[in-house]
């Protein structure tokens, strides 16, 4: 009775969170474990960042987060810092895969494991 019991309750859960994903609220660190700036402007970089994170987010295909990730590129270096945009693209191919399990992967706003989905329309998708 006792493993019957057991049984369904880890199913039911199993089945629930497979099942009743949502997307959590969408929060920002900034740039992550990466300076939001230099020393003389701190924050030069950070709405580049703040908008890669809304896509980070949000999550979807490989090519959607390449994009994101080439989109943070040129932001970093149209503020004037190209070699930091470099290594902040560096940075986010290897640390961002959607299998790290880090509060920064991409699609961080679904309960892991989520991976490369194409991920619908999601309603206030514009805060």
């Amino acid at each position: 009775m006792m493993k019957s019991f057991i049984t369904t309750t880890l199913f039911s859960i199993l089945f629930t969170t497979v099942y009743a994903e949502e997307i959590k609220p969408f929060t920002s660190d900034g740039c992550s474990a990466f300076p939001d700036g230099t020393f003389e402007q701190q924050k030069l970089w950070l709405d580049c960042c703040t908008t890669h994170d809304k896509a980070y987010w949000r999550g979807g295909t490989y090519q959607q987060r390449l994009d994101a990730d080439l989109a943070l590129r040129q932001c970093v270096a149209k503020v004037g810092e190209p070699l930091i945009a470099e290594l902040m693209l560096a940075g986010v191919r290897v640390g961002g895969s959607p299998y790290w399990p880090t509060k920064f992967r991409w699609g961080y706003g679904w309960p892991y494991f989520h991976g490369y989905t194409d991920v619908p329309t999601i309603e206030n998708d514009d805060n």
